[in-house]
């Protein structure tokens, strides 16, 4: 493994480390995902078989697509601001990483456990119609497309919303605004997947293709705008104050 393969590693570790030690990021972790699941089970559970026809034309499942859009930011919201206001960034920042690999290195620790969150509580919700919804519904509401919709825009969608988090993180100065901006930003992404469940945006191959150039593309484009955004000076200086 290269130099810079290992720094980013070794902040990935640390990022990870105080995520579990971070009980405030856990609970809200904790309650994204059951409000996203709880209510959509009920519905579920509750519905008429009658109803499974016309449930197969739309794609509710990806409602669920909203846990990647929203739980990432709180996570990424606390890298930066958050080190600042616990003392432990400015000696960070006086190692050779580059501002490039700090933050690629926060971005992954805040991926990861926002990957494990939206996948397991997908895994749970499918587990729970299959075995608890009627057979008609269960069938009409799980269909392999928005399944691999799930798979293939859950990293996506995850990704966008903790670029955005971590260039509002480097800019703030304290924890709960960020979050809140953070959150407040994520919101756009978060419309379009509940607009798509509930067939106000088209859901098709060609959008959904579309749909993954662009994610892939603004991606890109925040890992540079945070880069750019790193004022490792100002970040020193502004570090106690």
């Amino acid at each position: 493994m290269s130099p810079a393969g290992r720094r980013v590693r070794a902040v990935v570790a640390k990022e990870l480390r105080d995520f579990r030690r971070n009980r405030a990021l856990l609970a809200s972790m904790a309650v994204v995902p059951a409000v996203f699941c709880v209510q959509p089970l009920v519905t579920v559970f509750t519905l008429d078989p009658s109803v499974s026809t016309a449930l197969g034309q739309q794609h509710v499942l990806l409602y669920m697509l909203g846990i990647p859009a929203v739980v990432p930011s709180f996570i990424a919201a606390y890298a930066v601001v958050g080190e600042r206001q616990q003392g432990t960034l400015e000696p960070v920042l006086t190692t050779p990483i580059s501002g490039g690999e700090l933050l690629l290195g926060k971005a992954l620790g805040a991926l990861l456990p926002a990957l494990l969150v939206a996948y397991g509580v997908y895994g749970f919700f499918l587990g729970c119609v299959r075995l608890f919804a009627d057979p008609a519904v269960a069938a009409a509401v799980i269909r392999l497309p928005d399944v691999l919709a799930q798979l293939v825009f859950t990293p996506l969608l995850a990704g966008w919303s903790i670029w955005v988090a971590i260039m509002i993180s480097t800019r703030s100065s304290d924890i709960r605004v960020a979050q809140q901006f953070a959150m407040l930003a994520s919101l756009p992404s978060l419309a379009v997947t509940t607009l798509a469940a509930f067939g106000a945006v088209p859901a098709s191959a060609a959008v959904g293709g579309l749909a993954v150039v662009l994610l892939l593309g603004l991606n890109r484009l925040g890992w540079r705008l945070a880069t750019a955004a790193f004022d490792r000076e100002r970040l020193i200086t502004g570090t106690r104050g």
